[in-house]
Order: structure tokens, then sequence, then C-alpha cells
């Protein structure tokens, strides 16, 4: 083929040159697009067609790594929770005290929604009823997110076992909730304020329990300050 010839052929459908990615990579690829696009129309609105067309892929790519829309929206649930819940852990394996854990929690999600509100809004104002798949998906985020936060704040606050979790899965629908009602209510102040005004809530239940079993409870730098 001369290079006019090269030059005059018509351009490869983009699904045909993206066929270069590793297969983790178009995974990672079509989340992204199907995000985007389930956000964009909605859940119900969003065809397969919309979503592989968006990923330029053809349906049958798109079919290799989901089986369906349905399946589809829940890897993207699944991976979002993940994501979220890694930063979490994440954040709590460097404060250094009850109270940096508490802050930490708190601006590590409410980064996550700042910094991916698709996603954010998507997975935590999906219509559960519809889905059964994601509210147990989303309990099971919780009951891991605040296992991770009563590792932590159990043996540094003496509480026993039942009780850190319970402190715990409060913590952990105390923010979330929060930051729902924020998204949709953004009056309620900036970012900054609410972050720090949950954090005064939390941090003075937490720090009453600290003192209630401080005997058994180790002293932590910073845990003194309100």
């Amino acid at each position: 083929m001369t290079a006019s010839d090269a030059a005059g052929a018509p351009a490869r459908p983009a699904h045909v040159r993206a066929r270069r990615m590793s297969r983790d990579q178009r995974r990672e690829q079509l989340l992204d697009t199907a995000l985007r696009v389930f956000s964009d129309g909605g859940y119900h609105a969003t065809s397969m067609d919309e979503i592989a067309a968006a990923a330029g892929v053809s349906k049958p790519v798109l079919y290799q790594h989901f089986p369906g829309k349905r399946e589809l929206f829940l890897a993207l649930v699944e991976h979002t929770l993940a994501d979220l819940s890694q930063r979490i852990g994440d954040s709590l394996a460097t404060a250094d005290s009850n109270r940096a854990q508490v802050r930490n929690v708190i601006d590590t999600h409410f980064e996550f929604v700042h910094s991916c509100p698709q996603a954010h809004r998507l997975v935590f104002s999906a219509d559960l009823m519809s889905f059964p798949e994601v509210a147990a998906q989303l309990d099971e985020f919780y009951q891991e997110v605040a296992q991770t936060v009563a590792a932590f704040l159990g043996p540094r606050t003496g509480a026993p076992p039942a009780q850190a979790m319970l402190l715990s899965r409060g913590l952990v629908h105390l923010v979330e909730t929060s930051a729902v009602f924020w998204t949709r209510h953004p009056e309620a102040g900036t970012r900054e304020e609410v972050q720090d005004r949950l954090f005064r809530l939390a941090w003075g239940g937490i720090k009453s329990l600290n003192e209630e079993h401080a005997e058994a409870a180790p002293r932590l730098s910073g845990d003194d300050q309100d």
C-alpha cells in the first residue's frame, strides 16, 4: 500500500485499536466508562449499546467482561466500595491517636466525595429497593470499614470488642449519611466546615468513652485535645 493509499484508507474503529489493552486494563476502562454513562443517564435509561459505544468497543467485547448491565453495575459498585475502603484503611494506618483516627475517617470520606462525585452519587444514592445486591454490598462495606476502625479504636479506648464495634458502626454511618445529605444540601456549609462539625460531634463521644475506660486504655499523644 502506497503512502497515498494509507492516507486515504478509512481509520480503524476505536475498538479495534483499543484491543491492545490487557484484560485488566480493558476492565478498568469499561468500569470508568460505565460510571460516566450511568451517572449521566441513570441505570434504567442506560443501555449496554451506549456503554460499548462510549468505550469504543463492540458489544461482544463488553459482554466478554460483563454478562449483562446488572452485573456491570454491581461490579462498578464493588469496585467503588473497594477503593473507598482502601483509602480509609490507609488513612487509619497513618494515625497516631484516637483523635487522628476519627479525623482521618471523616476527612478521607469527604475527600472521596469531592474527588469522585460520580462514583459516590451512583453508589450511595442507588435505588436499594431495586438492587438488593447493592444493599448487601453496602452492608458488607460498612461492616468491613467498621471492623478496621474498631481494630484501632478498641485497644486504644479499652472498650470491649462489642462496644468498639458498635461505636465504629455508628461513626461510619454518621459520616456517610451526613455526606449524602451534604451533597444534596450544600448550603449546610463548606466541605471543611461540615468535616469539622462532624469531627467535634464524633470525637466528643469517643473521647468520653476513652475517659470511661481510662484505666484500660493507653494514653496516646493528641487524645487530650478537643
